[in-house]
């Protein structure tokens, strides 16, 4: 399969690279459909909202990994180290003193109109002093080979269960390539998880009652709220599980009542309590927010977190890393043009049909517009929403993300652009997943690389040496 190529293989890629050149169409073929079968029969899919054609798909996976030498991941991990730690600071910083605000590194009309800002969580303290236990972080690599920041996903970062799915799948169906690698093992994620959410429990000297919210069977992510309650151990809850008495959380059993230490959250705080946000969730905990405001349950990620995923704020990550640590970035930004800014909303819309237009508080590929692929009308109306809110976008240059092997519909081998979500825990101290879910645009030159908008994924091995 691979025979035919004539560009240089990397050192790490040549064991690789033999061992799938003794691969022919049927037998990739097969391997493809057997891990497509147990994928499907696990349950391990995801939902397409607004898709007529039916919601549940299985996640593609591509069977040629992604290799990534131990001194490559040790600039990573240094990296989202520095950042997560930088972001915490600036989170507790804007909802207590406001001391980044007062010293005009960032404008308070920015960091208040917010999307996710929370000003109920003005001089709250949050368990540990921690907002962000759990963080995915977009990393791309560009023409130079260096890697750079995307975006950050502080709120509820998916993605980690098709990560540890993945490997399980490589395991099986290259077990003889896989052992002539060191790869770092991914499986230690549910245990380091759960003592990351024990560490917040504000009961001393008792074992700590943690349960994973989900907003149900509908969501997308569902399969992964289940897959990782039941690797942890803990109990998956809907809101109509829990209730609050006296400020405290309580869990609905056979047994009785039974309190709840912490509560990790997978849905946005506009649904945790119909008496302090939306009124209308259904999803939600009523009274959950008074009970977390006085430190008798606590949650991950903490509320107001969504700060963090802000695309503006964004662009003022590698100030707040200077400003909190007095260090340069050791993973740059994708430079960034804020639409709120005079000079820069000016050049954006004198160039709109060369940049990457993004919503500030979108994701999964929504609310943005690739320039240089847009149609007039297109462009046109994005012309419009930069006019009537600067504030909500930002605009990049097109960065040419890296590519990598990638079997094709037709079993042809070809690059594809990819990118890759590390995992990164905040407890008693720093961990971050070795690996990550390199996600990647299976559709020939597509720069979307999310499952929504037609991506699949790789298993990511990180060598020992």
């Amino acid at each position: 399969m691979f025979s035919h190529t004539s560009r240089k293989t990397f050192p790490h890629y040549k064991c690789l690279h033999e061992h799938y050149a003794n691969y022919n169409v049927a037998s990739l073929s097969n391997k493809q459909r057997l891990i497509e079968n147990t994928f499907l029969e696990e349950g391990i899919t995801f939902t397409v909202y607004g898709d007529n054609q039916g919601t549940e798909r299985i996640f593609p996976f591509d069977l040629i990994p992604r290799i990534i030498p131990q001194k490559e991941w040790q600039l990573i991990e240094e990296g989202l180290t520095q950042r997560l730690i930088a972001l915490n600071l600036f989170l507790h910083d804007i909802y207590h003193e406001g001391q980044i605000i007062k010293d005009q590194v960032i404008p308070e009309s920015v960091v208040k109109t917010a999307a996710h800002y929370r000003p109920e969580m003005q001089g709250v303290k949050v368990s540990r002093d921690i907002y962000i236990q759990i963080c995915g972080t977009d990393l791309i690599r560009d023409d130079a080979g260096n890697y750079l920041c995307l975006e950050d996903n502080a709120r509820c970062p998916s993605g980690v269960s098709y990560l540890l799915e993945n490997r399980e799948a490589m395991k099986r169906a290259f077990p003889n390539l896989y052992s002539q690698y060191r790869v770092k093992p991914v499986d230690n994620y549910p245990d380091l998880l759960l003592k990351t959410l024990q560490h917040l429990s504000p009961r001393q000297g008792h074992g700590p009652v943690c349960v994973l919210l989900t907003p149900g069977a509908y969501n997308s992510a569902y399969f992964e709220h289940t897959f990782l309650a039941r690797k942890m151990g803990i109990e998956i809850v809907e809101g109509r599980d829990l209730i609050v008495l006296d400020a405290y959380v309580y869990m609905r059993t056979t047994k009785g009542l039974e309190q709840v230490d912490v509560i990790y959250r997978r849905l946005d705080d506009d649904f945790l309590d119909p008496l302090c946000f939306r009124e209308d969730s259904m999803l939600g905990v009523s009274g959950l927010m008074e009970a977390y405001m006085k430190g008798n349950v606590a949650l991950a990620n903490a509320v107001g977190t969504g700060v963090a995923d802000d695309k503006v704020i964004y662009a003022y990550v590698p100030e707040i890393i200077k400003y909190y640590l007095d260090q340069e970035p050791i993973l740059q930004n994708v430079p960034t043009y804020l639409a709120w800014r005079e000079k820069d909303r000016s050049y954006i819309l004198s160039h709109l049909d060369s940049l990457v237009v993004k919503s500030a508080n979108e994701s999964g590929g929504y609310g943005m517009l690739m320039g240089p692929c847009a149609t007039k009308k297109e462009l046109q109306n994005f012309a419009k929403k930069i006019e009537n809110e600067p504030r909500n976008f930002i605009a990049q240059p097109v960065i040419s993300l890296s590519r990598h092997p990638t079997i094709c519909e037709d079993l042809s081998i070809e690059g594809r652009h990819v990118d890759l979500r590390p995992f990164v825990l905040y407890g008693d101290s720093i961990e971050i997943i070795s690996g990550g879910l390199t996600r990647v645009a299976l559709n020939k030159d597509s720069l979307i690389v999310n499952s929504s908008q037609g991506g699949g994924s790789k298993d990511t091995w990180v060598l020992n040496d």
